[in-house]
Formats: structure tokens, C-alpha cells, sequence
């Protein structure tokens, strides 16, 4: 991208949980306007987290200078509150202010239960489920929110899976998991309320059908040979890839009329409608639409006008 429309040079951005998926993609989307991302996360070059995967923050902040940007990666836990005190005392001392804060912490993916009921769901599994989900978003947003608002017009976004009005109608997996996105949903409602007076923006924001590194590795394909995955689950056509959320952060980002949003749920193809930005393909998957009137009245698989 030019000099000359990096429209982000200048501003400072958090992405708490930036070592892969979503948070990755939006961190490198911000570094393509010319953000300077700090990334924390817990995978670093030295140890691995419990998810024990090769992707590092430090991997994440190269990304993000190679886009354009400067990356700066933090190892941070996010349920160790002097941790993300200290990650924001840095940014303070080395920046003086912060633009974009970005929760998408999660660290979930293995300890979700499908389809099973409280009693039958672990335990233990369930409630560091909670924990990983929602108070590490509590835990950022208490340090990270008096910084964002030393200067008007910051932006909070809530990753989440799902819209608000999806989730307000759809069983979510079990019931840890639909709690756990029902309250990141409603956490950024609430955030509203407070940050709206006083100058600032908050969101929930859901990908659609994300092709993260585990999903595709679920599947057993690479970005190059996604498709190949349809033979297995033809639903998976309307996939995108963590690039497309990260351009709807990074348009939120750049909107003076953000404030329209403040409080609301929204998703990637639906913003891409608002922007104009597309995937990396050129397309514009409508993920929520589609599940609505595709795949949940179990409809063959047709993306056709919906991305």
C-alpha cells in the first residue's frame, strides 16, 4: 500500500490474542494502514502454550511490519492481571496513547464438549472455558481502557463467534461455549454504554466460517487447496480467510463516523457491504446470511450471492 494511504500511520493498536486466526489477520490488516500493533499472546519463540501450536506473536509482529506497519510482540497471559497491567504500562511509556484495542483472546478450540449438556460437559474443561473467554476480555479492557481513552475517538472491538441476532436464536455448540460468546456479545453492549459518552466506540465483531490455522488443518488442506475441503463439508464454500475480518477492523478503524456502531453486533460480510473491502480473493463471503438461508434450512451447498 502507498505512503500516501496508510490512513492508520500514527495510531497505536492492541490485539490482545494475536498468534493466529483472527486476531493475526487483523493485527497484519492494521499494519497494512500503517498502524503500530502491539500483539500479546502467550505462544512465543521460547515456550508454547497449553494449545502447544508452532505460530508465535513474534511471528504475528513480523507480519505486521512486513505489511506496513510496526509489530510489537508482548508475551502476555491474559487471566494474570499484572501481566496485562504491565503490557499496558508499556505501551503508555513507549506510545502515550492507544487507538485500538482489539479483544480476541479465546484459547478454547480443546476444551468445548459438541453437543454436550452441562452435566455431561467436563467440569474443569468448561470453566477455564469461561475464563479463557470472557475474563481475560474483563481483565484487558480494566488496564487497557483509561489509556484508550486519554484521546477521543478510540475504537474497542469484541471478537466474537456469531452475530447477536444469531446467537439470541441458534444453540451454540454447548452450553460453555454459547455462554462464553453470548457474553462477549454482550460485553461490548455494555461498553457502549460507558465509552460511548465519553468519546469512544465499542463493537462485537464475528468472522464467518474462519480458515485458521486449525480449521484447515482440521480439514487437512492449506490456504493454496482450501477447496479441496468441499468434497468433505460442501458448507465450507462460504469460508474466508482471517485477512477479511482484519479489513473490517481496519475500516472500522479508519471511519470517522465510527461512532454509528457503538454497541452493536457486526460481521465481517456485513461491513464488507458497508467498506466495500473484499477477502484476499476478491470476494465477499455473507457467512451469517448464508447458514440463515443456506445451510441451516439444509439447502444444498450454493454460495451463489452470498459472497
Amino acid at each position: 500500500m502507498p505512503e500516501d494511504e496508510r490512513d492508520l500511520t500514527g495510531r497505536v493498536a492492541l490485539v490482545a490474542g494475536a498468534t493466529r486466526g483472527a486476531g493475526r489477520g487483523v493485527a497484519v490488516e492494521l499494519g497494512a494502514r500503517g498502524a503500530t500493533v502491539y500483539v500479546s499472546g502467550r505462544s512465543t519463540t521460547g515456550r508454547r502454550s497449553e494449545y502447544d501450536r508452532p505460530e508465535t506473536i513474534e511471528e504475528t509482529a513480523e507480519l505486521v511490519t512486513a505489511a506496513g506497519g510496526r509489530g510489537v510482540a508482548v508475551v502476555a497471559d491474559h487471566l494474570v492481571p499484572a501481566q496485562v497491567e504491565a503490557l499496558v504500562g508499556r505501551i503508555d511509556a513507549e506510545e502515550g496513547r492507544l487507538d485500538v484495542l482489539v479483544n480476541d483472546i479465546w484459547g478454547g478450540e480443546r476444551l468445548f464438549e459438541w453437543e454436550s449438556t452441562v452435566w455431561e460437559h467436563d467440569l474443569d474443561k468448561g470453566l477455564r472455558l469461561l475464563r479463557l473467554a470472557v475474563e481475560t476480555h474483563a481483565v484487558t479492557s480494566h488496564f487497557a481502557l483509561p489509556l484508550l481513552l486519554r484521546e477521543p475517538g478510540g475504537l474497542v472491538v469484541e471478537m466474537t463467534d456469531g452475530t447477536a441476532e444469531y446467537n439470541a436464536d441458534h444453540y451454540r455448540v454447548s452450553f460453555f461455549y454459547d455462554l462464553a460468546k453470548s457474553s462477549v456479545l454482550r460485553m461490548a453492549f455494555a461498553l457502549g454504554h460507558e465509552l460511548g459518552p465519553r468519546g469512544a466506540t465499542a463493537v462485537a465483531l464475528t468472522p464467518g466460517w474462519l480458515r485458521s490455522e486449525i480449521m484447515l488443518e482440521e480439514f487437512g488442506v492449506a490456504e493454496e487447496n482450501w477447496r479441496d475441503a468441499l468434497e468433505r463439508m460442501p458448507h465450507f464454500a462460504i469460508s474466508e480467510t482471517p485477512s477479511y475480518v482484519g479489513r473490517a477492523v481496519a475500516a472500522l478503524a479508519t471511519d470517522p463516523e465510527v461512532s454509528r456502531w457503538n454497541g452493536r453486533s457486526l460481521s465481517s460480510g456485513q461491513l464488507a457491504g458497508v467498506y466495500g473491502f473484499t477477502d484476499l480473493d476478491g470476494s465477499r463471503p455473507d457467512a451469517w446470511r448464508y447458514l440463515v438461508e443456506v445451510q441451516d434450512p439444509g439447502r444444498p451447498a450454493d454460495t451463489t450471492g452470498y459472497r
